[in-house]
């Protein structure tokens, strides 16, 4: 195993090492995301054992922060989960995550990266990021209330 990718920001260090990771704490947030509400942890747990994931932490340890990339490492990449809670906005931690994660040596000479945000448009453009080009060519298959009462996998719903 090679060693872990890590930076510092101001008093939170940026690291890319799984065994950092608090799964409990990232279900947390994004139980309550707009993009993944009511999320199984089980599900959280299966994402992050899977992806490329660098975490924001406190000088405590605490899990304050997450990037997750779901990627081939030799020709796309998908920035997902992107979120730093509330109390540790404003401090440029969301950017110096995507500084990392934009850096990261398993991440460079991709053809194309992937994203998708209801609010954070500015944040992604600064790295690069635009509208899809083409949209009558861009497909999806998704299936958004996947997490909701009712809707699981066998329920006859979702």
């Amino acid at each position: 195993m090679t060693s872990p990718i890590e930076s510092h920001h101001g008093a939170y260090l940026i690291s890319d090492d799984p065994a950092r990771l608090d799964a409990v704490a990232v279900h947390a947030y994004l139980s309550r995301s707009y993009w993944s509400e009511n999320i199984p942890l089980e599900t959280v747990r299966r994402a992050l054992e899977n992806s490329l994931c660098l975490g924001a932490y406190t000088d405590a340890g605490r899990q304050v922060g997450l990037v997750r990339i779901i990627s081939d490492f030799a020709t796309y990449a998908y920035l997902c989960d992107v979120y730093v809670l509330e109390e540790h906005r404003s401090q440029g931690l969301a950017r110096a995550m995507m500084n990392a994660t934009m850096r990261h040596p398993r991440l460079q000479g991709l053809r194309s990266w992937n994203l998708r945000t209801r609010d954070a448009h500015k944040l992604y453009a600064e790295f690069g990021f635009k509208a899809v080009e083409n949209p009558d060519s861009y497909m999806v298959l998704r299936f958004p209330d996947i997490y909701q009462p009712g809707n699981a996998p066998g329920s006859g719903r979702g």
